[in-house]
This record gives C-alpha cells, sequence and structure tokens, in this order.
C-alpha cells in the first residue's frame, strides 16, 4: 500500500477534528442545527487553515442522514458516498486551471437538476480569485438567485481580488493563522498516534516554522521524520532538514553587527553557508529574533508575545539591554528589504554580505538612518572619552577622586579650586562599591538608556552608608525627573544584574557653592597619608 502524506492522512473529518477555527466551526453548527443555511459562502484566509477542509465536512453535514450536533456522522450512504468521491452532489473545482467562462457556463447547466440523493448540491469552488472577469460575470446570477438545493461555497487565499459584486452576494469568513500552541498540541498528537519519537523543542520549532499553517508544519514533520525515520527527531536534526540556523547564532551574529564587527559578521555567514543552511530561512529567522529583541526591549511584560524557553529569554534580555529601539528598527528595516529582494536574486549571498556590511558601517550610508547611528556612536565615544578622565586606574592610591567631577560642575557651581580637597576614610566594603560604580558609571547610564539617561548624565556618586549610594544631581529639573522610583528602581535592577552587587541609591541635589572634590580612601590609605596612629573614641 502506498504511503500516505501526513496531511492528507489526518485531514478532519468532523467538525471536531477542526483546529484553530472555533468562531467560524459553531457559526457553522448552528446553521445546520436551526437549518438557517445559506446559498454562498466565502472563505478566505492563509494556506493551510482549514478553508477547503471544513467546506467538505459541511457539504457532507448538509446532507448528513444522521447529523450528530452539527457534525456529519460519516457512517451513512450519504456521508460515504461523498467520503469516497463518488457522490454527484458534491462537486469541487480548482478554479486555478478551471476559470473560463466555459467552465462557469457548465456550473450554471447543471445547478438547473435537482440533487439525485441528499438535500443539497454543493459547489466548492477553490482558489477563486483566479477566476477570470468574465466567469465572474457568468458566476453572479447563479450566485445571487440559486435553487433552493444548491450551496456555492468559495475558497481564497486573496481575498482582495474578488470583486465586490461577488463578495455581497456570500457570507465572508475569515480564517486566523493558527496559533503556535496550537499547531504544536497538534503535531504532538499525531506523533504519538504515528510512533514518531521527537523532542518537544523540535516540535515547536516547526511549529513556529509551519507559520500559523496547520498543514505547512505537518509537511514540514513529514518531512523531517523521513529524514530520520526510526530515530529519535532532535532539534538540531530539524535545524539540519529545514536549513535553519540555532538561535545562539543569531545571538553571535547581533552582536558583531552591533559592535561593527564585519569580518566576523562574514564568517559567520560563511559557517552557516558551509553547514548547507539556507539563506532566505536564515534572513527570516534573524528578522524575527530582531522583532523579539525589540519587544522584550519595548514592553516589560513579554511572556505573551515572545514564546520561548526562560534560559533562551534570558539570552534575548541581555542581547536587548546592549541596543536601542531605533538601531533594532533599522536592522529589521534593511533585513525586511533583503528578504524582498532574495525571492528574484541570482547571487543571494551577496545581498545578504552588503545588508550585513550596511549595518556594521553605517556611515557607508548617506540616508538618514545610517546619519543617526553615526550619531550615536559619536555620543558614545564622547561619553567614553568622559569616562576614561573620570575613572580613576587602579594603581592610584587615591582610590576614588573627584577632581574631575569637580570640573563638570564647575560652570554651575563656583567653588574654591585652590582649597585642598579633603580626604575621608570609608570602610573596605563601601569603598569598594564606590569604586565599583564611579569607574563604571557613564557605562551604567548608557545602559539605562530613555530619558533617564539624560537625567543621570551630570551628576556625582558618592558613599550613602552601607550598601548605599548617593546620586548628587547638579540642577533642579534633572533632580525632579531622576529621584523617581521608577528611575531609581532600573538603576538598583541594572547594577545587580550587570555587576552582581545589591547597592542602594538615594539622590539629592547639591547645593549652591558645594564642595565636591572630597577624596575617599580606605582607612589603612588615610595612615599611611598622614603617618600618625588614628585612635578611634567611643
Amino acid at each position: 500500500m502506498s504511503y500516505t502524506a501526513l496531511y492528507r492522512k489526518w485531514r478532519p473529518v468532523s467538525f471536531e477534528d477542526v483546529k484553530g477555527q472555533e468562531p467560524i466551526v459553531q457559526t457553522l453548527k448552528n446553521q445546520i442545527t436551526s437549518e438557517r443555511i445559506g446559498h454562498a459562502y466565502l472563505f478566505c484566509g492563509t494556506r493551510g487553515t482549514g478553508k477547503t477542509s471544513i467546506a467538505k465536512i459541511y457539504a457532507r453535514a448538509v446532507n448528513c442522514e444522521r447529523p450528530v450536533d452539527g457534525s456529519p456522522c460519516n457512517e451513512c450512504p450519504t456521508c460515504q458516498a461523498i467520503l469516497s468521491g463518488s457522490s454527484m452532489n458534491v462537486v469541487e473545482i480548482d478554479a486555478a486551471s478551471n476559470n473560463g467562462v466555459e467552465n462557469i457556463r457548465d456550473i450554471r447547466d447543471q445547478v438547473q437538476y435537482p440533487p439525485t440523493e441528499g438535500r443539497y448540491r454543493v459547489y466548492i469552488i477553490d482558489e477563486v480569485h483566479m477566476l477570470s472577469i468574465g466567469a465572474f460575470n457568468a458566476l453572479l446570477k447563479t450566485l445571487e438567485e440559486p435553487p433552493s438545493y444548491v450551496i456555492f461555497i468559495l475558497a481564497t487565499t486573496e481575498v482582495h481580488k474578488i470583486p465586490v459584486t461577488i463578495l455581497s452576494r456570500c457570507q465572508c469568513y475569515d480564517f486566523k493563522r493558527i496559533s503556535l500552541e496550537t499547531i504544536a498540541a497538534r503535531l504532538r498528537e499525531l506523533t504519538q498516534a504515528e510512533a514518531i519519537e521527537v523532542e518537544d523543542k523540535a516540535l515547536m520549532y516547526v511549529a513556529k516554522a509551519a507559520d500559523g499553517s496547520l498543514r505547512d508544519g505537518l509537511s514540514l514533520l513529514d518531512q523531517c521524520a523521513a529524514f530520520h525515520y526510526g530515530k529519535l527527531l532532535t532539534y538540531e536534526n530539524v535545524l539540519e532538514v529545514l536549513g535553519a540556523v540555532d538561535t545562539a547564532v543569531f545571538s553571535q551574529m547581533f552582536n558583531a553587527v552591533r559592535e561593527g564587527r564585519t569580518r566576523d559578521c562574514i564568517c559567520s555567514l560563511e559557517e552557516i553557508l558551509i553547514q548547507g543552511r539556507e539563506l532566505g530561512q536564515f534572513v527570516t529567522d534573524f528578522i524575527w529574533y530582531m522583532r523579539n529583541l525589540l519587544l522584550i526591549r519595548s514592553s516589560d511584560d513579554v511572556e505573551g508575545l515572545v514564546d520561548m524557553s526562560e534560559e533562551n529569554r534570558k539570552l534575548l534580555k541581555e542581547d536587548a539591554s546592549r541596543s536601542d529601539g531605533p538601531t533594532l528598527m533599522r536592522y529589521i528595516r534593511v533585513f525586511s528589504e533583503l528578504s524582498n529582494q532574495l525571492r528574484y536574486a541570482a547571487q543571494k549571498r551577496v545581498l545578504v554580505e552588503v545588508a550585513l556590511i550596511k549595518l556594521t558601517r553605517p556611515a557607508m550610508e548617506p540616508d538618514l538612518d545610517g546619519i543617526l547611528q553615526r550619531l550615536g556612536a559619536l555620543e558614545a565615544q564622547l561619553e567614553d572619552l568622559e569616562a576614561g578622565r573620570i575613572a580613576i586606574p587602579a594603581s592610584s592610591p587615591d582610590g576614588c577622586t573627584a577632581a574631575m567631577e569637580m570640573r563638570q560642575v564647575s560652570a554651575s557651581h563656583p567653588v574654591e579650586t585652590e582649597t585642598p580637597p579633603e580626604r575621608v576614610a570609608l570602610p573596605p566594603a563601601q569603598m569598594e562599591d564606590l569604586k565599583l560604580v564611579r569607574n563604571e558609571w557613564a557605562k551604567i547610564v548608557r545602559s539605562i538608556g530613555g530619558g533617564a539617561k539624560s537625567y543621570l548624565r551630570d551628576t556625582v556618586v558618592e558613599p550613602g552608608g552601607e550598601g548605599c549610594l548617593t546620586i548628587v544631581f547638579m540642577d533642579s529639573m534633572s533632580y525632579d525627573m531622576g529621584k523617581r522610583p521608577k528611575v531609581i528602581g532600573e538603576l538598583e535592577r541594572y547594577v545587580e544584574a550587570s555587576y552582581g552587587r545589591a547597592i542602594y541609591f538615594k539622590t539629592r541635589l547639591a547645593g549652591r557653592g558645594e564642595r565636591l572634590n572630597t577624596i575617599y580612601v580606605t582607612e589603612e590609605e588615610l595612615k599611611e597619608k598622614i603617618h600618625i596612629d588614628i585612635i578611634e573614641e567611643d
């Protein structure tokens, strides 16, 4: 016996077997049980969502001798005849190859005769948008006033090509894409029935690659299972068969692009090609990866938006924190344009390499996006330069001087620079926290991003007690915005996540004429400087 593909073998035969289209199924079942059956239906939606399957089920249900809650019994002679394709009451027409006026005239001649068995003659016209204008016009009158025993079911993936005169004569049902969870659950059910051993992670990737089409998901699963027949179907096997790329490769590629490492990007692309991955699939998946990064950066709660394991979500958050929204949108825009170009390109690799060079070398692009990214890079370099002047080398005996910080605020808060700075001793733990945050302050502020970046830019960090630091603001406007719990909370979370230190931050506004050139040292360093013993009194 010849092998039957999974999508054909497991095609739904009753309304209960249909997955992901519950509103449409319930509406059609209610029409049958209440005997409010229409004469013309239009099923529209993307491929593999159940349009033709539901049309065939509906054709059996309206003719079934013993329907069960609106569904066909599939056991009576009428249902059996329709299932076997021997019934003259159900006619299925492919409009892609029968799109002329003469084909529609044949239908118009046939509808004059009542069904020989059952109650209705059902005409299922698939890909109806392929009919010619003349064929549509020939169908109009029959579609508007058919005999009481005739039902037309039109199916299409491109509803915008259907004339308005046809749409107005039909009940229109929009078939939505089937959710990732629904496809994965169905695949899991069928693999158990077919005794196919498969990892759950592999099933989830197949469901994602199906892109809302259950039929595509079954075809991809069939392909992967055939390639690794009799073995456990793993995630790596699926990537190998489908020519896809692992998430870790996307993370490496994204960081190389973000840091402007053109050579590393080209080498990573070379490895992808050597492994036999398909470039079009790589571009599509990379766009999806950057979409997830943008969602994580733009929304606090992404549990329902980014469907992946907690481990991968944590890696995504790390990558998202290293970039900003406008840059990610530019990356997505460039790769979306590339995806359209790859469909008809002869040299796909060259186009992908050019796109990667665009991303890593924005100076080569004269458009607005490139200019904005270059300005952002210049700002980051200036901030790094400032950080370099503020930060004190590890070998410096002073540890944490604030001389540069004092120069930053001298314009708005004049101080007596001739007066030598005061030296204050700190416990080792407080000194360590202060040194860490001061040396990394410019990087921390830049990583916070958003409005907080501008509020915290001209600030000085001082000790605030055990496990606590104080942020000193130079102007009242920045102080009012920067002292908000949301800003401080985000800052504390970032420091803990990046440096493993639970440091709390307080805020205050610098007083007029306040000196901010205090040098903080450890008690041992202070003893070395003054060369006398320090006696602590109760």
